[in-house]
């Protein structure tokens, strides 16, 4: 049984959805799983989009063509303003490697009144691949795959993004906590 506080706590929740762009292996999905567990240990609902996981149960069937990373960026768009619009702290580590498709977010969420907050994960395509936590890079050196972003299919880095997080420069930790702090600064946490 809830009690009215707890009914009361649960509807004036501010949600808001903060997208983390980058390339492969800048440390996107890291950085927010470290960041969902600050906020659920406060207190918030909390959901991440992992990229990789959406390409598996709602992408499923798209490739990377341009127009198939288009979608797929909508669709997740689509969900995330939804969560956020009902009180959810939405956080979407995906790469998302064209401006428009970004903005085609940014604008869904500014019409539906939601908060949007663009992270660009900063990391240089050098140590990307040194990290290489999927084998991206590998693979695409020794020419079994194409189309990775950053190397040989383009990435659209944001030029104003509300934080950029030089990854490759600071702990998780102290990215986490910059992201949370722009939150807090921003009334969303």
């Amino acid at each position: 049984m809830t009690t009215d506080q707890e009914i009361s706590m649960s509807v004036t929740e501010t949600g808001a959805t903060v997208w983390l762009t980058g390339l492969p292996s800048a440390g996107k999905t890291t950085i927010a799983y470290e960041l969902a567990g600050r906020l659920r240990a406060d207190g918030h609902r909390v959901e991440v989009l992992d990229g990789d996981e959406i390409r598996e149960f709602l992408s499923a069937g798209l490739g990377f063509s341009r127009e198939d990373r288009h979608t797929n960026v909508g669709r997740i768009g689509f969900v995330a303003e939804l969560l956020a619009a009902n009180g959810v702290k939405v956080l979407v580590p995906v790469i998302a490697p064209y401006a428009d498709s970004r903005d085609a977010v940014r604008k869904r969420h500014q019409q539906e009144g939601t908060a949007y907050l663009e992270v660009h994960v900063a990391t240089p395509v050098e140590v990307c691949s040194e990290r290489d936590v999927k084998g991206l890079y590998a693979k695409q050196a020794a020419g079994e795959i194409s189309g990775l972003t950053g190397v040989d299919d383009p990435y659209e880095a944001p030029e104003s993004p509300d934080l950029r997080i030089e990854s490759h420069q600071q702990t998780v930790q102290q990215s986490a906590a910059a992201l949370r702090a722009l939150l807090t600064e921003r009334g969303l946490a």
